[in-house]
């Protein structure tokens, strides 16, 4: 199994209600378990269109035996679920959900680059993802 950090963020909807039901879905993926969950943490948007409703934010760490690829997959597939749709680049969304970490892996693909690039530019991560390491 891997020790995975994914960062859950939400501007649009029930935004407590979409990070509830993200973490939810995520419990239940095959070969996963949830070993701790930040608390929530409100933060402004960052890029993307002015005056969008800020985002709130958590943490999760995982223990996994999903590859990487898979894991990616399936959190793909969660967001539509609940209703994200890629539209604009740092747009508003009901849910993201990235892969912050896996294990030690450095990884560099397309679709797919972790630790993520942008993780040590982002309070609204670092500070919930240090109460999960």
């Amino acid at each position: 199994m891997v020790v995975s950090y994914l960062g859950l963020g939400t501007n649009l909807g029930n935004r407590r209600q979409n990070i509830k039901s993200a973490i939810r879905k995520i419990a239940a993926l095959p070969q996963t378990k949830i070993l701790q969950t930040s608390a929530l943490m409100m933060s402004p948007a960052q890029g993307g269109p002015l005056k969008q409703p800020k985002f709130l934010n958590a943490c999760l760490k995982i223990k996994t035996c999903l590859s990487c690829a898979i894991l990616l997959k399936k959190i793909k597939l969660i967001e539509k679920e609940l209703g994200r749709e890629k539209a604009l680049r740092w747009g508003p969304r009901t849910i993201d959900i990235d892969i912050l970490f896996y294990g030690d892996k450095f990884i560099e693909t397309p679709s797919l680059k972790v630790p993520h690039p942008s993780l040590f530019e982002r309070e609204f991560v670092l500070k919930p993802l240090l109460e999960v390491l």
